[in-house]
C-alpha cells in the first residue's frame, strides 16, 4: 500500500502505452502491426518493472534541508534555501514542491533538478511578505523518477516550521547604514548645514577657516597663543515619539500593503536611528482608543520592545480619537519631546478638525505630522485626457492634491512641521526631517 500511495505515472507513461494501444487498433486493419505492438509492449513492461526496482531501491533517498532566516521582514525579499542530496549510486531526476505559506497564495511553486550521484544541490528563492503574522512552512515533496522517467516516487519530507513576520526588520538596517554613511547623499539621506547649534559642549579644538568666529574660546585662545574654539555636538538623551493613528484612514492600500504597515515600518527605522544617535526612543499607538504605550527610553532592550510592540498591532475601523491622543501626549510623555504623527488626511476638512488639538501637541512638544500622498490620484491628473467625462474627472483629481498642499501651508502656518509623501519614500522623508531637525537644533 506504501508503494502505490508514493507510486506516480509520468506523462512518458502514458506516451508511450497510449502509442502501444494505437499499434494494437491499427494491427486489426493492418496485420503486420500486430507482433510489433506486442514486441513495443513487452520491451515497455520490461522497462517499466526496471525504473521500479530502481526509484523504489531501499537506498534510493534524497535528503532535504530547508534554510530559513530566523524571522521574516515586512514587504522585504526574504531569502530561502533548499539543500538537497542525493545520496543514491545512480542519478535521480528531481521535482521539488514546497508547500510554503498559505499568505502567499502560490499553488504551483515547482523546482526541477537533476542530481548526480552523492551530488549535493542548492535551490534558492525568496518571499515577499505582505501582512504581519505567523507564517506556517509545510512539508517539501520530492518526485523522484530515474533515467527512463516512466514511474516517479514521492517522498514528504516533514520540515513544518513556523516564522513570524515582524516590521520591516531589513530596511532598518539599511536606513541606519545610510544615516550614518559618508556616502548616503547617493542613497537619498541629505546632509545639512548646520543653521545654529546646541549648547552640549564637546572639546575645544584649534580653529581652522570656516569655523564660526562666535564660538573662539579667548581663555583658550590667550594661552595657546592661538585661535580656539569651542566644538559642540547635536544634544543627546533627547525624546523621540512615534504616534501612530490605526485607525480606518489607515487601512488604504498600497502596493499590497496598508499605510498603517507603512507606518509601522518606518517607525522601527526612525526608533532605531534615534536610538544610534542616543536619543530615546517611544511609541504610542491610537485610534478610538490608546492602544500601544512604550516610553522613551535608551537601552539596549528598546528597539526590540518596540519591534515587538508593532509586530502586535493591526487597523481598527472606527475613527481616530484625537482628545484622547492630546491626554495620552499629556500623561505619557514627560517634557518636550519630537513627535512624529503618521496618520492621513483625505480633505482639508478632515484636517481643519483636528487642527486645534493638534495646535495644543505642538505647544507642548515638536510636533511633525506625517500625511500620505495618493498617489493614484497624482498618476491621473498627469495623464492625457480625450474626453469631457475624463477633464471632469481629472479636475476632481486635480482639486484633492490642491487639498493636500492646503493641509501643508495650514499646519505650517500655526508652526506644526509637516510631511507629504508617498509610502514608499515614507522612511526616507522622514529620516531626513529628523536630521534637518536635529541639525537645526530645534530639538
Amino acid at each position: 500500500m506504501k508503494l502505490i500511495k508514493n507510486l506516480y505515472l509520468t506523462n512518458l507513461f502514458f506516451y508511450i502505452f497510449s502509442g502501444i494501444i494505437a499499434l494494437f487498433i491499427a494491427s486489426f486493419v493492418v496485420e503486420f502491426l500486430f507482433p510489433i505492438a506486442q514486441a513495443l509492449l513487452v520491451i515497455s513492461i520490461a522497462v517499466l518493472v526496471v525504473d521500479l526496482l530502481l526509484v523504489f531501491h531501499p537506498q534510493a533517498d534524497v535528503t532535504c534541508e530547508r534554510i530559513l532566516p530566523k524571522v521574516f521582514s515586512l514587504n522585504d525579499e526574504n531569502p530561502i534555501r533548499l539543500v538537497l542530496y542525493n545520496s543514491y549510486s545512480l542519478p535521480l531526476n528531481l521535482t521539488i514542491i514546497d508547500e510554503i505559506p498559505d499568505q502567499f497564495e502560490e499553488r504551483d511553486f515547482v523546482r526541477k533538478l537533476q542530481l548526480a550521484p552523492y551530488q549535493e544541490e542548492e535551490i534558492a528563492y525568496a518571499l515577499v511578505p505582505k501582512s504581519r503574522g505567523e507564517y506556517v512552512f509545510n512539508a517539501v515533496n520530492i518526485f523522484m523518477s530515474s533515467t527512463f522517467g516512466l514511474v516517479e516516487r514521492r517522498e514528504v519530507k516533514d520540515l513544518k516550521k513556523a516564522l513570524p513576520v515582524y516590521p520591516s526588520i531589513i530596511q532598518m538596517k539599511n536606513f541606519e547604514l545610510k544615516a550614518f554613511s559618508r556616502t548616503s547623499t547617493l542613497q537619498g539621506v541629505k546632509r545639512l548645514r548646520r543653521l545654529g547649534h546646541s549648547y552640549e559642549f564637546e572639546q575645544i579644538k584649534n580653529y581652522v577657516r570656516g569655523d564660526d568666529y562666535r564660538s573662539i574660546n579667548w581663555k583658550a585662545t590667550s594661552r595657546q597663543g592661538k585661535l580656539m574654539v569651542n566644538q559642540y555636538e547635536d544634544e543627546k538623551a533627547q525624546q523621540v515619539y512615534c504616534m501612530i493613528d490605526k485607525s480606518r484612514v489607515m487601512k488604504m492600500p498600497f502596493n499590497g500593503l496598508s499605510l498603517l504597515d507603512y507606518a509601522i515600518n518606518t517607525s522601527l527605522v526612525i526608533s532605531n536611528v534615534a536610538l544610534k544617535k542616543y536619543d530615546r526612543a517611544g511609541l504610542l499607538t491610537f485610534s478610538d482608543k490608546i492602544g500601544t504605550v512604550v516610553k522613551a527610553e535608551r537601552n539596549a532592550s528598546q528597539i526590540n520592545k518596540i519591534l515587538q510592540a508593532l509586530y502586535r498591532e493591526q487597523e481598527r475601523h472606527l475613527e481616530a480619537n484625537y482628545e484622547l491622543l492630546y491626554q495620552a501626549s499629556r500623561r505619557v510623555v514627560k517634557g518636550r519631546s519630537l513627535i512624529f504623527l503618521f496618520t492621513n488626511f483625505e480633505s482639508l476638512f478632515a484636517a481643519e478638525r483636528v487642527l486645534p488639538i493638534l495646535r495644543k501637541i505642538n505647544n507642548l512638544h515638536l510636533l511633525v505630522v506625517v500625511f500620505f500622498e495618493n498617489t493614484e490620484i497624482i498618476d491621473y491628473s498627469e495623464k492625457e485626457v480625450t474626453n469631457v467625462e475624463e477633464i471632469y474627472f481629472q479636475t476632481i483629481a486635480q482639486k484633492f492634491i490642491s487639498e493636500k498642499q492646503q493641509i501643508i501651508q495650514k499646519l505650517r502656518q500655526y508652526g506644526i512641521q509637516a510631511i507629504s509623501t508617498s509610502p514608499n519614500e515614507l522612511s526616507i522623508n522622514t529620516i531626513n526631517k529628523y536630521l534637518e531637525l536635529k541639525s537645526r537644533g530645534l530639538i
